[in-house]
């Protein structure tokens, strides 16, 4: 190897070991706690430790990391830019095909272009089978390579400019259904591809509800990476509220509600900000606006509806870290059921969160097992559900910790 190549950052053994006990005594664990969370015998980590064994391989320093709670991997290899985050949660296995059907751009295809209903159909059966599913990546991962394709030539064989319009339109939606398969996925240049493709989808379209759709999935892109990019989420929501704003009064219920889904998310990202007034104003007003849909209504993208606004002010509360008002909120969303599986999971997962504040550590471990049984992959892939566990499986309270243990296991932070 040349002398100038730069070396692996795990090729010393024993600095590697040196950062990983600093780690570890820093959080006041044992060596025998961390093996056991690692599924391996202490003598195998203890020699991790002191440099006896070969450098473990990614995955394990991966887990090492998180199991110590590490945000950022240089604390471990030494070198700044390598960075590691809970909310990224592990590949799925269709991620790879999905994928593929993303990037591929082929200029000439020998598939038959289907119908525009028949592709209309399979959407609305996706979206369907996204909400009923407990594992809803799996449901949408199986569908989306084959819609990705078929949803891309019908927009390339377009005989009209009305038609090319109209394939536009589910195109954006195809995009849409992607970026909820990817998120919080290790690839994230590829959720930004989807994002933007499903902007420029929809304003291809013309289509109002279309634009709102992929400004509110443009804007999350935003807000979810991070406090940097706050303004920019703003500045897409803002942009699309004003747009859609004089449709309103004739709307129709999908245009009203992801109208009222953009609101929300500003308050959301206010909330984030800790803007206290701004962030409750946002939802009082996403609120009146749910308020103009019938019971029943339910947005199939932003699950917007009048049963999401209880979810949706426990958020709020959260984000601003008012423990309390998050309990009462959550004890008022009850009330309501939220259809869809990986909504309700993430609205628990929230509930979680608000008890973790307001110091009820046991009913937030019993809030993510409601969360798992709803939607165990909405779980698994959810850094604030991971970290609350593993906060609790180091928990003093014996019952607590082996309650949390049990779950980390089914979500698979811990092995069996």
């Amino acid at each position: 190897m040349s002398r100038d190549a730069t070396p692996g950052p795990y090729a010393d053994p024993l600095k590697f070991g040196q950062r990983v006990q600093i780690l570890r005594e820093r959080r006041g664990m044992t060596q025998s706690q961390i093996a056991d969370l690692l599924g391996m015998s202490p003598h195998t980590y203890r020699k991790i430790e002191n440099g006896q064994q070969k450098p473990p391989g990614l995955e394990t320093v991966l887990r090492i990391a998180q199991v110590l709670r590490v945000r950022d991997l240089a604390d471990l290899t030494g070198l700044p830019e390598a960075h590691v985050d809970l909310f990224v949660g592990p590949g799925h296995p269709r991620l790879a095909g999905v994928r593929a059907a993303i990037d591929n751009f082929a200029l000439t295809t020998g598939v038959e272009p289907p119908p525009l209903a028949h592709i209309d159909a399979r959407l609305r059966a996706a979206w369907k089978s996204r909400h009923a599913s407990k594992n809803h990546r799996e449901a949408i991962g199986a569908l989306l390579p084959d819609l990705i394709r078929d949803a891309q030539v019908l927009v390339r064989s377009a005989d009209s400019a009305a038609d090319r319009r109209a394939a536009q339109v589910l195109l954006a939606e195809t995009y849409s259904l992607s970026q909820f398969f990817i998120a919080y996925q290790p690839d994230s240049s590829l959720l930004w591809r989807v994002a933007e493709r499903g902007m420029t989808a929809a304003q291809e379209s013309e289509d109002p509800h279309a634009i709102g759709v992929a400004s509110w999935l443009l804007a999350q892109a935003h807000r979810d990476s991070g406090p940097r990019h706050y303004d920019a989420a703003d500045a897409v929501n803002l942009e699309a509220v004003r747009f859609l704003k004089p449709l309103l009064p004739d709307g129709s219920d999908d245009v009203l509600a992801i109208a009222g889904a953009l609101e929300f998310e500003l308050g959301y990202t206010a909330a984030r900000r800790r803007e206290t007034g701004a962030a409750w104003r946002h939802w009082d007003k996403a609120n009146g606006m749910a308020g103009r849909l019938p019971a029943d209504y339910y947005h199939p993208v932003t699950s917007f509806s009048r049963a999401v606004m209880g979810a949706h002010a426990v958020t709020v509360a959260v984000e601003l870290h008012q423990g309390g008002e998050s309990v009462r909120q959550a004890a008022r969303a009850d009330e309501c059921v939220i259809k869809s599986r990986p909504r309700r999971a993430r609205h628990r997962i929230e509930e979680a969160r608000g008890y973790q504040l307001d110091n009820q550590p046991d009913v937030a471990v019993a809030s993510l097992e409601k969360a798992f049984e709803a939607a165990p992959e909405t779980v698994r892939y959810n850094g604030y559900a991971k970290a609350i566990l593993l906060e609790e499986i180091e928990s003093t309270q014996a019952p607590r910790r082996r309650r949390a243990s049990e779950l980390a296991v089914k979500v698979g932070l811990l092995a069996r």
